[in-house]
This record gives structure tokens, sequence and C-alpha cells, in this order.
């Protein structure tokens, strides 16, 4: 027998099996969009009228399960009332899967998130491809709302609350392994056996597995508020409720309600539909969405490369070869210096150790990763970095004889972060090779990487700069070759304003307190000494050759001192184990109430003005890359998306005020009167 749909097929093997197969139409991803329940409404119709002896469900994607629900389709509900009806619908599907009479088998590959790891909660088993290409998980506070098809109750009631929370709050990925280890799983298979384990099943279902009875009693009704106190605790050190009132919605509905499940699951819904209709999931939703954006500029198929080769062994350099070799290339890294390369290879195996846990997996990645002190990779490399340090007369005696020993198909790219491309490229003999990758640090965390185009760049070498960081699972951004690129140049006048603060006599705290209450992820005093002061001297004086930005007193004395932040272990803090020792300001102090709106306008301004010079193309593209390069508060949609939504006019008026109070820095560029101030988030 064989049923087919439009997303759906039914295959009825000839021992009663039903196979579900789902292949989202028109798309390389299945989501779980409105058609795709829709017809799986239709499907459990046939599958209730006739019994099969059981239902396996699957995907025809390469790359996955299903990645979730459609995303899009969260910008589009009119009002809560609407979002409710579409998850209550969502809630009646998902029941009835769970009610079916005979065993229903989620069979996993590639990634099973959000939406799709709540259809395979529905199921009474699931099986996971153990190739560690597979993720599990309930990633929604990310989008700032919480599991909404019924897998806060399920993930709870199979694996306990303690793992089910910290899938859920964090909205971190699991590996299959480590899914089978909490029970969210049932086996974990290699790809190929992933059809016979699911035969298997059918043939000798196991036994339901039962929670250890200390799983059960964490959500005992007297245990939970004081698990809850614990669990808002942690949230709370990352995330404030009046930011991202995702998580503490989800605690309070498992405190309130998780006794009587017909009454979570329905609570459940009136909460994500509450959820998704207010301003931080929808600007979190927009967030995901640039992201999603900014992927797409750096779909070349024809791109190919296999081996990586980079020049300088410092910090950057030596993380760059190490992230490049963690995402599957052969990278050969050059320094004449023999203890940078060891330095290199010592911090890489504690980064695989962490990322892969196995001994032949991490064993696999440093053997791709090789020192190569005379430079022998240079020549049969598909991709050469250089990474030394910023010395414009180095890097261009650098390319100059380097240029010659490449293939002449290789991409040839500089991890500059200031200099523009045209004053290193004009000593090649075809200056359109070169172009800018300008990673930021930590390599490993930070997902932007800027694709830097002078003018004499050829479009097809930019493209294929996208393509390769990709490849290396981060995202690329397109910018022109001026000063400073995007994110340092509209994160300089904020650091340097933080200095002038800081030179004022403001508490360092209390400086750092003013960004984070705005919702950046750290503080600029703290991110100044992260970064080292010495860097941000550097490009402060580089970008004040071309901009109007002046570099405080301070920091060049700091520096003169030898105090560069955390790498010295003495900055504007003093970091013990790593950790800055911030001092809390007097309790009779009383803090400048415009600490920050300084940084934050500052911050602003310059994101205007980079616009208005065309250092990216539009809004969007500003958005994601200053958010995803910066931090930048991702509940406020995006720097130009704030600007909308406060009203570029009010904006304007707090510049003049700061203008009339502090000086020219505060001038508003021209750009703002191009703004569309009717705009709103």
């Amino acid at each position: 027998m064989s049923q087919t749909y439009q997303h759906w097929k039914i295959e009825t093997d000839p021992t009663g099996i039903a196979w579900l197969h789902l292949d989202k139409a028109d798309s390389n991803t299945n989501v779980l969009s409105a058609d795709i329940l829709n017809e799986f409404s239709a499907v459990l119709d046939e599958l209730e009228k006739n019994v099969p002896r059981a239902v396996v469900i699957l995907s025809n994607k390469e790359n996955g399960f299903i990645a979730g629900a459609d995303v899009k389709e969260f910008t589009s509900f009119e009002s809560e009332d609407v979002a409710l009806q579409a998850i209550r619908r969502a809630h009646t599907i998902f029941n009835r899967l769970e009610a079916l009479s005979c065993p229903t088998i989620a069979l996993i590959h590639g990634f099973c998130l959000g939406g799709g790891m709540e259809l395979a909660l529905a199921c009474r088993y699931r099986i996971a491809d153990n190739d560690p290409k597979t993720k599990l998980g309930l990633p929604e506070v990310r989008l700032g709302i919480h599991p909404g098809f019924g897998g806060t109750l399920r993930a709870i009631r199979l694996v306990g609350v303690l793992s089910a929370m910290d899938m859920m709050l964090t909205g971190r990925n699991l590996s299959a392994r480590a899914a089978q280890k909490i029970g969210l799983v049932n086996y974990a298979v290699p790809k190929r056996h992933l059809l016979n384990a699911a035969r298997g099943i059918v043939k000798q279902p196991p036994h339901t597995m039962v929670l250890p009875w200390w799983k059960r009693l964490a959500s005992h009704k007297r245990v939970r508020p004081l698990l809850a106190k614990i669990f808002y605790k942690k949230v709370a050190a990352k995330a404030p409720r009046s930011h991202y009132p995702a998580p503490y919605s989800l605690i309070d509905l498992w405190v309130q309600h998780y006794d009587n499940p017909t009454q979570m699951l329905d609570y459940e819904a009136q909460s994500v539909a509450h959820l998704i209709s207010g301003r931080t999931a929808q600007n979190l939703i927009r967030v995901f969405l640039l992201q999603e954006q900014l992927k797409g500029l750096g779909k070349a198929d024809d791109f190919q490369a296999t081996h990586v080769h980079v020049i300088g062994a410092g910090v950057m350099g030596g993380d760059i070869a190490a992230w490049c070799a963690l995402r599957g290339f052969r990278v050969t890294l050059q320094d004449q210096k023999h203890e940078a390369l060891a330095n290199v290879i010592k911090r890489a195996y504690k980064l695989y150790q962490k990322r892969l846990k196995h001994r032949l997996a991490i064993t696999d990645v440093m053997d791709r990763l090789i020192p190569d002190p005379k430079g022998n990779g240079l020549s049969r490399a598909d991709v050469i970095i250089e990474a030394i340090f910023e010395d414009v007369e180095v890097k261009r005696n650098l390319f100059k004889s380097i240029e010659p020993q490449v293939k002449p198909t290789a991409l040839l790219a500089t991890n500059t972060s200031s200099i523009p491309l045209d004053v290193i490229s004009n000593v090649m003999q075809q200056p359109s090779r070169l172009v800018g990758l300008h990673f930021f640090n930590p390599v490993a965390m930070m997902p932007l990487v800027e694709i830097v185009q002078s003018p004499t760049t050829d479009s097809t070498v930019a493209t294929a700069a996208a393509a390769f960081t990709r490849k290396i699972d981060r995202l690329p951004l397109p910018v022109t070759s001026t000063p400073g690129f995007l994110v340092n140049r509209i994160l300089m006048p904020y650091l340097m304003e933080a200095v002038v603060l800081a030179q004022e006599g403001i508490p360092l705290k209390v400086i750092d307190d003013a960004a984070t209450d705005f919702g950046m992820p750290m503080g600029p005093i703290e991110l100044a000494d992260t970064v080292g002061l010495d860097i941000c001297l550097h490009v402060a004086k580089n970008l004040a050759q071309h901009m109007s930005i002046e570099v405080p007193e301070q920091l060049q004395k700091m520096v003169d001192k030898g105090q560069l932040g955390k790498k010295s272990g003495q900055g504007f803090y003093r970091f013990k184990d790593g950790k800055p020792q911030k001092e809390m300001p007097p309790k009779s102090y009383t803090p400048p109430v415009d600490i920050q709106d300084r940084l934050i306008l500052r911050l602003l301004n310059e994101a205007v003005a980079c616009l208005r010079d065309g250092v990216v193309t539009s809004e969007d593209l500003a958005d994601g890359g200053i958010i995803f390069g910066t931090g930048f508060a991702p509940f406020r949609g995006g720097p130009f998306h704030y600007i909308h939504y406060r009203g570029a006019a009010q904006l304007l008026k707090m510049l003049e005020h700061l203008q009339h109070r502090y000086g020219p820095r505060f001038t508003a560029d021209a750009g703002w009167q191009q703004l569309d101030n009717n705009t709103t988030a």
C-alpha cells in the first residue's frame, strides 16, 4: 500500500509497518509549516481508520529530520488569539499522534530541533543516527518563546525536569549519544542500522522506561517551588526577566501546572501565544531571519576547497587554523616561531576536547592541523589566510612574495582589522585576487566574518570568500574596505566613550552596568580589557586618522605601563583566574542619568554613518552584522530596528542635547536625515 500527499508519503510494507516519509516540497529542509501540519492531520485520519502494525516517521531530506516550526510564519500572526488557535491546532495533531494504538517511532538523522523534537516526543520511541552531525534539542528560548507543541510536558515527563530544563532554558543541542544517555532517545545507532533498529523495536518493543524516584521527586508539587528558585537564579545570571521573559514563563508553567497534564498543555499554548506576540520574541525572530539572510550570502555551490594555509601563529591566526581544521579542512599553519606553533596546538587540543569529547574524533582533527614552519603547504592550498600583525609594509611584502607561489585558483585573504585592502594589494600582480576575511576574537565563539572588498577585488573572489565562510560554519557579511570596516568602526566610539566616562571618575562597574542594563552581553570596560587595551589603542589610532574620534590619554598611559587588560592580568580591572574583579561603588554614589545614552548613542550614530558611507548595503545587513559581531542586544532587533522603534527624531534630539553638553563627538551624522522616521518595530 502506498499513499502520497504533497509533503508526506505513506508506504506500508508486507509486515504491516507504515513508513511515513516527510519531504517538504520545494524546500531543502523539513519545517513544520501550517500546510505540513494540515497534511499530517489528514495522514492521521488515514492511520486512525486503518491502524497499521506500527508507524515509523522519517525524513527524506539529507540534512536532517525536522528543523522545527516554520519561523517565517511566526511573523504573520495578526493577534495573540490567532497565534493561540494555530498552537492549539498543533496540540490536537500531536495528541492524536501520541494516542495512536500502535507503536510509533521517530527515525532521526541530522537535526531534530524545536517542533521537530516535539513531534518526536509525541512518538512512543525514538532512534537517532549516532553521527556527530545529529543534533537534538528544544532551542525555542532563542526565539523568545518556549516549546509550544506539547514539548514542555513531554520532555519533563520523559527525561526528568533537570535534564529537560537544561535543554529548554539554554537552547542547547545534544548529540545522539548524549540524548540516549539522558533517555531522550531509546537508541543511538549508525545510520546504516536505523531501519533495522526500527524493525527490531516493532518485533520486540522495549520496556517503558520509568524515571528513577529521585527524578520523579524533583517534580513533586512541594519540591517544585524550591527547585524553581535555583532555575530562576541561573537564568537571571544571563537573561533578566524584563528583557527575556520566555525562560521565566517556562519555569512558572512547570511550577504551577505540572500535576495536571491537560491543564499544563492548555497553559503552555496560552503562554507561547502571549510570548510570540510580544516585542522580544518578534525581535529575536527577526534576528533569526537576519542570520538566515547572512547564511544565504554564502551559497556558492561551485566553491570547492579542502586545504587551508594560515600564515601567522598568533592568537588570531592560530585560532583560525584550529577552527578550520575542526570544520573538516586540512590546515597547514606557517610561522617561524616553533614556540608559537606549539602554543596553537595546545590551545587547539583544549578546544577539540571541549567540542568533540571522544578520543578518536579529537585525534582525527588534530591530524588535520599541521605545523608548517617552512610554508610547504602554501603552494598546495586552496585558501590562504594571512593573519600576521597589523603592519602595512610587512603585509605588503608578504603578499608580494607569496603571490607567485600559490595556485592560480587559490583564494588569497587577509585578516586585517583596519588596513584598507588596496593599500596592501597595490604591490600584487593581480590585486583583484585579494579579499579580506576579518574574523573576531575568540574565533570559536564569534559567528561573524566580515568579507572585505576593495574597489579592485573581483566579485567572484568575494563570492568564493563568502562560500568558504559558510563552509566553516560562520556568517559572511560583505563590507567595503573602509577604515575599521563595520564592526570595529561602530564599536570604537562606544568603547572610547566608556574610557572618557572612566576618566571623569564614573566607577567602572557603573559604566558596565549601564551597558548590560541596555542588553549588551558585556560592559564596554570589560570588553576593552578582554580584547586587549593595546589592540583597542592601535585600532583607535588607525581610525582617528580617518574619522572624528579622539583617543583618550588614559588609554595610552595604561598601555605604556603594560596594563593591557585580561592578558596581562591588569587593565581597567584587575583579573583573577581570568575574571575581572569589579568593585562596588559606594552606597551613597548617585550616577549621572545619561551614562547609557552617551554609550549607546555614539554606537548608533556611527552605525548610521556606516550606512550612509555604504560600508554595508542595507539596514538589515548592518543590524545582522552588529548583532553577530558585537552582541548588540538581540532582543532589540538590531541598531536600526531599535532606531525606528524609538523614533529617529527623538534620538536626534537626544544627540543634540549631548552635543551641547559634551561637545562635537556627539554631532549627529547626516545619515539620520535619510532614515524613515515613521518605521516602528
